[in-house]
């Protein structure tokens, strides 16, 4: 799963973070960061989306989420 690419100047402020990073670390990022998306890459460090605050929050109060999962296994909504 692939989340959807926005416009680059929206991806140029985010941080770029890797799409293995669990859900956790990645709300823990964004609230340090005080940003409400991060910009995921692959093992190459190629862009591959957006991920979003309110995304990330929709998905930890879902009944099936666990702190395991991981940013490239967030389904679309």
């Amino acid at each position: 799963m692939t989340p959807v690419l926005t416009q680059p100047h929206a991806q140029a402020d985010a941080p770029r973070i890797r799409d293995d990073m669990t859900v956790e670390v990645a709300l823990s990022l964004m609230a340090g960061a005080r940003v409400d998306h991060l910009v995921l890459c692959d093992g190459d460090d190629q862009s591959t989306g957006l991920i979003t605050l309110a995304r990330l929050n929709g998905l930890r109060n879902a009944p099936t989420y666990t702190d395991r999962i991981r940013l490239r296994d967030v389904p679309e909504a």
